[in-house]
């Protein structure tokens, strides 16, 4: 008798517990299922106009139109875009905010120490959007028209032929010491306050070389004021079909390319994360989309989650090995 007692004592407080938890679930639950109720923020960590903005606003502009309501971009530049990727970092894990980031959040731990943000582990990737391809050019005075007579020449001349990039960190900077090192070669950095004021010198021959946005310099491809050698990424660019890629002109493997991605912060609840990734995907073969990927000749990617968080997580790895072999101290 008094075992069966305790029997019925036990079940009767194994039924409450599992009402207590079933009601303490069940917001959270519905949370998700309404998702999303108000508006949602998308930060963007770079002032208006560039890439990632454009990504944004094309993409905020879908979603808003497909889950009925507003995704509202936010822009907060600064820090080399540390700034915003860390307000996304820490932001409150429900889907509510989201931040857009290029692929340079994977390089700027290697120049600065006071990073308060981890690209690999304080973010719930939702998926890599585009990719777009970088080419390796040189003033037309640079007496090379392959990349095999570049390399040779730099061997001949080590320390001494200069190339251009858009800051410090920067992918395309660290794509060069990546280029650096495998190729052998001692090719001089000057780094430039962005894109723009590296290309100008770049075309007035004052630096000879540098790695950059194909869409940044197909107009000057065409007008012959400037050549290009190479392009960086695994296979050729669209826009410049007829030439031929570093890992097909003696350097196997190499791959450096611009990406944009979509986060949210750590913790963010699966199934706003796959709603997001979903919605996303359908998203990149609508015309607004579709026609943005031609004129800059990128490639949508859409992968899954967690193919995302391996491409961030290889980044960190590759640039931080290439920081070590370059020496680049972090500030």
């Amino acid at each position: 008798m008094q075992t069966e007692t305790i029997t019925i004592r036990l079940k009767r407080a194994a039924a409450l517990l599992l009402a207590v938890s079933a009601a303490l679930l069940a917001p959270h639950a519905n949370a998700q299922s309404d998702y999303p109720s108000r508006p949602v923020r998308i930060i963007v960590p770079s002032s208006p106009g560039g890439g990632t903005d454009t990504v944004a606003r094309l993409l905020g502009q879908h979603l808003s139109e497909k889950l009925g309501q507003q995704f509202v971009i936010e822009n907060r530049p600064g820090g080399g875009s540390a700034t915003g990727i860390e307000a996304g970092a820490r932001a409150t894990p429900d889907g509510y905010t989201l931040v857009m980031v290029a692929s340079t959040m994977t390089s700027l731990h290697v120049t600065r120490k006071a990073m308060r943000f981890d690209a690999a582990k304080d973010f719930s990737p939702v998926t890599l959007i585009v990719s777009i391809p970088n080419v390796l050019v040189v003033h037309p005075s640079l007496p090379v028209k392959t990349f095999a007579e570049l390399i040779e020449l730099a061997k001949k001349e080590p320390g001494k032929l200069a190339f251009a990039s858009p800051g410090l960190g920067s992918t395309t900077h660290m794509g060069m010491e990546l280029l650096n090192s495998r190729a052998g070669i001692d090719l001089l950095h000057v780094p430039y306050n962005g894109v723009a004021p590296g290309l100008t010198d770049v075309l007035a021959g004052r630096v000879p070389v540098m790695l950059v946005n194909a869409v940044s310099v197909k107009q000057h491809l065409d007008a012959g004021t400037l050549r290009a050698i190479a392009v960086s990424s695994i296979k050729r660019a669209s826009l410049l079909p007829d030439v031929p890629t570093i890992a097909e002109s003696g350097i196997p493997g190499y791959d450096v390319y611009q990406w944009f991605g979509l986060l949210a912060p750590a913790e963010t609840p699966k199934p706003i994360v796959s709603l997001l990734h979903r919605e996303i995907v359908a998203g990149l073969n609508t015309p607004k989309i579709v026609n943005w990927m031609a004129t800059e000749g990128g490639d949508s990617v859409g992968n899954k989650p967690e193919e995302f968080l391996k491409v961030i997580a290889d980044d960190v790895e590759r640039w931080s090995a290439v920081a070590r072999a370059a020496n680049l101290k972090a500030e």
